[in-house]
C-alpha cells in the first residue's frame, strides 16, 4: 500500500472519529495538533488502526509463507519493539507500563540477535531501517500528549503483537526455511506472553475500550 493512499484512509478515518466528538474534544485536538506539528491525536490514532491493518494482512500472507516476507517482517517487528520500548521508558506514566516496556526491549533485543544468523544463512540480508508504516507508529508515539502516552503505547503494542504472533505461528507452520521455522516457533510463546501482558495493562488504562 502506498503512502498517499495510507495516509488518505487514515485521514478519512480519522475525520468520521472527529464528527462524534464534541467542541472541547475538539479544542483539545487541536492543542495537541500543534504540539505534534500539525497532527491531531485522532488522525494518529486512526493512522495507527490503518497500519495495524495492513500489518495484520501482510503477516498472515506473505509474512507467513514466504521466507522473505518472514524475515523483512519480523526483522522490522523487532527494530519498531525495541525502539517503541525505549520511548515508553522515558515517557510512560505507568510503572506497570515502564516495566513493560524494559521486558519488551530486552526480550526482542534477545530475539533480533538469535535471528540474525539464521537469516544470514538462509542466504538474505535483513533490513537495515524501519518501513514507513512502523516509522509512522513510533512517530505517532513520539507524539503523543504526556496525559495519553501510555493508552497509545499500549493500543500499538496489542496490535504490534497480535501481528507478530500471526506471522511467527504462520511462519512456523508454514515457513520453508528450516532454522527460521524453529526461530518462529521458539518466539511464539514468548510474543503470545507480551501480548496477554499488553491486553492486561491495556484494560486498567482504558486503551482496549
Amino acid at each position: 500500500m502506498n503512502r498517499g493512499f495510507y495516509m488518505a484512509a487514515a485521514a478519512v478515518a480519522a475525520l468520521s472519529l472527529a464528527a462524534c466528538g464534541n467542541g472541547q474534544a475538539e479544542k483539545s485536538a487541536e492543542n495537541a495538533s500543534a504540539e505534534a506539528g500539525g497532527q491531531t491525536p485522532a488522525v494518529n490514532a486512526a493512522q495507527d488502526a490503518v497500519g495495524a491493518a495492513v500489518g495484520s494482512v501482510s503477516a498472515s500472507t506473505l509474512g507467513a509463507n514466504t521466507l522473505e516476507g518472514y524475515v523483512s517482517n519480523a526483522a522490522e517487528g523487532d527494530m519498531y519493539e525495541i525502539e517503541a520500548a525505549k520511548i515508553a521508558s522515558n515517557k510512560a506514566k505507568s510503572a506497570d507500563v515502564k516495566a513493560f516496556a524494559k521486558m519488551i526491549q530486552t526480550d526482542h533485543t534477545t530475539a533480533m540477535n538469535e535471528m540474525k544468523p539464521l537469516v544470514t544463512a538462509a542466504g538474505q540480508t535483513p533490513p537495515a531501517k524501519l518501513d514507513e508504516r512502523r516509522q509512522g507508529m513510533l512517530d505517532n508515539l513520539n507524539a503523543a500528549p504526556a496525559d495519553q502516552f501510555d493508552k497509545v503505547f499500549l493500543t500499538q503494542q496489542v496490535a504490534a503483537h497480535e501481528e507478530a504472533l500471526t506471522l511467527h505461528r504462520g511462519y512456523a507452520d508454514n515457513g520453508e526455511n528450516a532454522g527460521l521455522k524453529a526461530h518462529a516457533a521458539k518466539v511464539a510463546p514468548k510474543i503470545e506472553a507480551h501480548l496477554t501482558r499488553a491486553r492486561e495493562l491495556a484494560q486498567k488504562t482504558g486503551a482496549a475500550n
